[in-house]
């Protein structure tokens, strides 16, 4: 979201307003803020991961086989990915502190759904209701610190948020996996209803109301030809899990999604204030981050998934265990975050990237040796490894869209970055779990096991393929620039 000198806040709440003379810090004035944006942060990461170690209760619980959970995960996730790009709009036109009110509001109406739905298809409704609320949260709460908080005190606050949300990420698979064991599956989406009255309260009391006395016209019509260009796409590769697989509906889809997409490509020259700036992607690195970070979210973003289904279905651990297995990979992705930047000035994006790129790729096969019978100390060894690599790549290729675009162009950029990551989330679900239902020849513990391997080993060529993206950066890439967010 831009940050223009004319965007004065029309009302600030008199908890958070300076006071003259005062040296009290601004992260001390805003502390209220600091918490509510960390809880929103923590709410969201933790209701991310904590869904995986969940998918086999849950399908049993709905009547449908693990893998038909899929369309519970990817709606999510593609709503957050269509609605992100409308945040600045709304903000800008409506103000900080009722959109961000409303998002908690929207989330906590759809966790609550969630955790009363009684079959699938009202599952997957309800996950579009929470990402709806889910969309605004993090861009609203980023943009609204970096309006609070002193330049030379917003990476401290920043810091501070961003540990809440992998904290979330650390709590949430074995959260998930004690209370699949110990209560209901429903209890993990009727946690955030408590944590969303609570959030409402805090907005109230210590949410800055930003805004513009005259919000840009906002693109509804590339908005709508984009989300139902996403929407047709997803649809048509759920259609592919089908049996016997409707080809004829796969392919009206597809090419109608194609068709739109390529007429928002057209309405987007011709438009001012487009949703999404397509002339950035003349900028090498922009489209490199952009095309490499699809290409390798696709092969990896459904991998825990198919862990969870692979350790308790094919290993036969308890959903507890399970999701123990997954705390070394975040504790791996927090250990990347204090070598990015020393790794980055050594070697370069370009080599960094395409280096890691393959490493990542290497671990993802690896996972193909277990079985059964691997120690647990192995796989923990494995996943914290993987975690590892995969934060750097994560966190190399958020910074590498950043460094040749001026600043005036950074909200745009952060906001294509957003949705592309998560639109290839959503589409990496999807594609781990159509390639292991493809490889399914049955359903006892055997079948899962073989066909998680040879899946594993798919999604890693994939991801291998992203390496070829990252060479088309110049050599000797410099490391990130000042004006690149903190990822």
């Amino acid at each position: 979201m831009p940050v223009q000198a004319s965007a004065l806040p029309e009302a600030v709440p008199a908890s958070v307003l300076p006071v003259a003379g005062s040296d009290v810090s601004s992260r001390e004035r805003y502390r209220g803020l600091l918490w509510l944006v960390a809880a929103a942060f923590f709410m969201q990461a933790l209701d991310s991961t904590v869904v995986n170690t969940a998918v086999p209760a849950m399908a049993a619980a709905l009547a449908v086989t693990p893998l038909g959970m899929r369309t519970a995960l990817t709606s999510y996730v593609l709503t957050l990915a269509i609605l992100i790009p409308a945040s600045p709009w709304l903000c800008d036109r409506f103000g900080t502190r009722r959109v961000f009110g409303a998002a908690i509001v929207v989330f906590g109406v759809g966790s609550l759904l969630c955790g009363i739905a009684q079959t699938l298809p009202q599952l997957v409704a309800a996950r579009v209701v929470q990402g709806v609320g889910g969309a605004a949260l993090m861009p609203v709460g980023r943009y609204v610190l970096v309006r609070s908080i002193d330049k030379h005190e917003f990476v401290r606050a920043m810091s501070t948020v961003a540990t809440f949300g992998l904290l979330g990420s650390v709590l949430g698979p074995l959260l998930g996996g004690a209370i699949v064991e110990f209560t209901s599956w429903r209890l993990i989406f009727l946690i955030n209803v408590p944590v969303a009255i609570a959030g409402v309260w805090m907005n109230q009391r210590d949410m800055p109301d930003y805004r513009l006395d005259h919000a840009n016209r906002f693109d509804l019509s590339g908005f709508l030809l984009f989300a139902a260009a996403s929407a047709l796409l997803l649809t048509a590769s759920e259609l592919a899990g089908g049996s016997p697989v409707p080809w004829s509906g796969m392919g009206l889809y597809t090419l109608a999604a194609v068709l739109l997409g390529a007429l928002y490509v057209w309405h987007s020259r011709r438009t001012a204030h487009p949703v999404a700036d397509l002339g950035l992607l003349r900028v090498r690195s922009v489209w490199v981050s952009l095309a490499g970070g699809i290409f390798t979210r696709l092969g990896i973003s459904g991998m825990f998934l198919l862990l969870m289904l692979f350790l308790q279905i094919g290993c036969d651990w308890s959903p507890l265990m399970a999701g123990l297995m997954m705390v070394p990979q975040a504790l791996g992705s927090i250990t990347a975050k204090w070598v990015v930047h020393r790794a980055l000035v050594h070697y370069g994006y370009r080599r960094l990237l395409i280096g890691n790129t393959l490493i990542v790729a290497v671990l993802l096969a690896m996972f193909a040796m277990l079985g059964p019978g691997s120690p647990v100390w192995l796989i923990a060894t494995l996943t914290f490894c993987y975690g590892a690599f995969a934060g750097l790549q994560y966190t190399t290729m958020n910074t590498l869209i950043y460094v040749d675009v001026d600043i005036r162009h950074a909200s745009m950029v952060s906001s294509m970055a957003s949705t592309a990551q998560y639109l290839a989330m959503s589409f990496g679900i999807a594609l781990s779990t159509l390639l292991m239902q493809a490889l399914l020849q049955g359903h006892v513990h055997e079948d899962y096991v073989v066909a998680f391997r040879w899946t594993v080993l798919l999604l890693a060529l994939i991801t291998a393929a992203a390496s070829r993206v990252f060479g088309r950066l110049r050599p000797d890439r410099a490391a990130p620039v000042s004006n690149a967010p903190p990822p």
